[in-house]
């Protein structure tokens, strides 16, 4: 029988529900300051168990607070996510058809290219050939700021990725829909969209996958063919220790500040 939400579990996931997806720093950081608030027990290296009894309540509404790396940085982040529903028609009650096209399409631009980026200018080239409504320049701007502020895409220097969140919740349908052409990383098994490949066994290995799994080895060598590894190696991320975290959470004394736009309408069921 699994155990009832106390105050500190359903402060937890209200911060969840308003950020939609937060960092492993800040789902630690909330973890004390939720327990600390309400008096609950306190274990710092209990957060996974602490999320186990949400998780337990979530399950008849198909929902699950997920945790997963970034393919840009490295570091492990916690998602709310929606079980029920594994494709794109969960976003149909915040963007109209032509908007939820244009996402659809910027998603293939991204699994076909070779570093899960598609640029701004190639993005707007579908604008022109979608076939519910046609957008404009402006238009599509706009939706793509959308998309980025709601966390389903990344954009840099004119480059849009689809961010953590995005590959959190959407990878079944990702799995399904490009099959034969979605990467697998050799290490942790989950997408690759930005990766190195090894061209003589033809395996994918994330990026920050391959910074932790060459750790400390003088002899790189690859962990499918055993041949050198072709690729350089890059320093592993260092988040901020434990210590200095929880230093960071006593002096503010909050929880990580949500984001603008609540992402539990995200979650809302689809229209009959």
């Amino acid at each position: 029988m699994s155990r009832p939400l106390g105050e500190s579990h359903k402060r937890f996931l209200q911060t969840m529900m308003v950020n939609g997806i937060i960092d492993g720093a800040k789902a630690r950081a909330l973890h004390r300051h939720c327990c600390e608030t309400h008096g609950a027990h306190y274990a710092h290296d209990k957060l996974d168990e602490f999320i186990e009894v949400i998780n337990a309540q979530l399950q008849p509404m198909f929902m699950q607070i997920r945790k997963g790396m970034s393919e840009e940085d490295g570091l492990q982040y916690h998602a709310l996510v929606n079980m029920a529903e594994t494709d794109v028609t969960r976003m149909s009650t915040d963007y109209a058809d032509n908007e939820l096209e244009l996402f659809r399409k910027t998603m293939d631009l991204i699994v076909d290219s070779d570093n899960g980026t598609a640029s701004s200018t190639d993005i707007l080239n579908c604008a022109d050939s979608l076939q519910t409504k046609k957008l404009k320049k402006r238009e599509t701007e706009h939706v793509l700021n959308r998309l980025v502020q709601d966390k389903w895409l990344n954009e840099k220097n004119g480059d849009y990725s689809l961010s953590t969140r995005c590959i959190m919740e959407m990878e079944q349908y990702i799995r399904m829909l490009y099959q034969d052409q979605v990467k697998v990383c050799h290490i942790c098994h989950n997408v690759a969209l930005q990766m190195c490949e090894n061209p003589t066994c033809g395996i994918k290995i994330h990026t920050p996958c391959v910074a932790r799994y060459f750790k400390g080895r003088t002899d790189p060598r690859c962990p499918a063919c055993e041949d050198f590894w072709p690729h350089e190696i890059p320093d592993v991320y260092r988040p901020p220790s434990s210590q200095s975290e929880t230093q960071s959470a006593a002096k503010e004394n909050t929880a990580p500040t949500p984001t603008p736009r609540s992402t539990a309408q995200t979650r809302r069921t689809r229209r009959s």
